[in-house]
């Protein structure tokens, strides 16, 4: 398509988009009365109008039923968790019964860890990526301390080649290879939070087979945002949390998912509770634990309702729209947006640099800008003019125009934006 850096042609093209009437069911912050341009749901995503509904419902079951509202509920809690299993399942090309939803992502990463990391003295390497999310590198030196191992000799960081932003799929295999049969663990983010970078997790994880090793995905940029099939990329586990794409609310429940190859292993040490427990006998109370045969075989506690509430407000529209036209218009969306770049970068003779990978492969919805000659004024002019973005040292701003809320209009505003943001200052 021959994009064009005016406003009737980004007004067309939110003419032409088939999810432009879901900008109508998000609540959009002011700043000086006006709507904001908002490129910040790689952090946080909008709040859905519909949220209060599901919210008030539980309030509502709760004040009415009390403890009743366990089985007699409009949506009874005893298995309100149960509704996410098929949506989520679509979102991240998985069995139903191998997602589920509890607690959130770090602690669901430790605990999925206590089942697939198990090293032993030959064998108990970590690969990971470097400049990881940083809760990311703080559970993988508490793992191997945990084990009694050290974080310098058990985890090994596939780095990025000298003067480029990005890491190269052959280094991550060549890496792989290199660790060889002491390989433990592969645990990458599917989509790096700094550059925005998607890495081929198929690939990847059929690497980390090759020597026995098990895989999984820290999806926290990647659920609701990029194609995942978990399944059949035959992928160990995986976790993300709810409430960047997936506008649950902040710090909210996150989602999990264990391969059903690993469900009936009930040698597959975990830390259980009465929750995982079979569900046909856990009113038994029976004193060995039985796993539920499933996912949900790995939850501990019952769920808090209260935070599932707006979670599934999320994941009905998601069922609602389908992530093929959420792609459509993610690709379509973010190549807008860096025409924009390019087009106010000529204008004003600056020098921008995106590092995210140009490949629509190799990328999401969102471009982390390196601002080559600016300073963090130009951020906080951005913020001051009702431009919601996000700041990374040294001088990197991240933009996500998220698909299910974000306008073409918003892209061609924000670069005027940009623009007398740097002609001032």
């Amino acid at each position: 398509m021959n994009f064009q850096n005016t406003k009737e042609f980004a007004q067309q093209l939110d003419a032409q988009d088939e999810l432009n009437s879901y900008r109508d069911e998000f609540i959009y912050p002011k700043v000086n009365g006006k709507q904001v341009i908002y490129f910040t749901g790689n952090s946080l995503g909008l709040q859905p109008k519909r949220t209060k509904k599901y919210v008030d419902e539980v309030m509502n079951d709760w004040a009415n039923l009390a403890v009743e509202g366990h089985f007699y509920a409009k949506k009874p809690w005893w298995d309100y968790h149960e509704r996410f299993c098929k949506p989520l399942s679509e979102i991240v090309g998985a069995k139903p019964s191998e997602v589920g939803v509890m607690n959130t992502l770090t602690v669901n990463l430790h605990l999925l860890m206590v089942s697939f990391y198990k090293p032993t003295p030959k064998k108990y390497k970590i690969i990971c990526e470097e400049k990881a999310f940083p809760s990311d590198q703080y559970m993988f030196q508490s793992q191997v301390d945990f084990h009694g191992l050290k974080p310098e000799d058990a985890i090994v960081e596939i780095k990025r080649r000298e003067g480029e932003h990005n890491i190269r799929l052959e280094d991550v295999l060549a890496k792989i290879d290199e660790v060889g049969d002491a390989l433990a663990l592969v645990l990458i983010g599917g989509v790096n939070y700094y550059t925005g970078q998607v890495f081929d997790m198929k690939a990847i994880t059929e690497a980390g087979h090759k020597y026995g090793a098990y895989v999984g995905w820290d999806l926290a940029h990647a659920a609701g945002n990029i194609e995942l099939k978990l399944n059949e990329w035959n992928i160990d586990f995986a976790a993300w949390c709810s409430y960047k794409y997936m506008n649950s609310g902040p710090g909210n429940a996150s989602g999990y998912f264990v391969h059903e190859k690993h469900h009936n292993n009930t040698n597959l040490s975990r830390f259980s509770g009465w929750w995982g427990h079979n569900k046909d006998r856990r009113f038994l109370m029976e004193p060995t634990f039985d796993p539920a045969r499933s996912a949900d075989g790995w939850q501990i506690s019952n769920l808090p309702i209260l935070s599932l509430a707006p979670y599934l407000a999320s994941v009905d529209m998601f069922a609602e729209i389908g992530m093929k036209k959420l792609i459509k218009k993610r690709n379509l969306i973010t190549s807008y947006l860096e025409f924009i770049l390019h087009e106010i970068d000529k204008e004003v003779d600056s020098s921008f640099e995106i590092i995210t990978p140009s490949n629509q492969n190799e990328r999401a919805c969102q471009l982390s800008v390196f601002l080559h000659g600016e300073g963090k004024s130009l951020f906080e002019y951005l913020m001051k003019n009702g431009v919601i973005t996000d700041w990374r040292e040294p001088n990197v701003i991240r933009l996500a125009p998220v698909p299910i809320y974000s306008s073409f209009e918003d892209m061609y505003q924000f670069g005027q934006i940009l623009k007398k943001g740097i002609l001032s200052e």
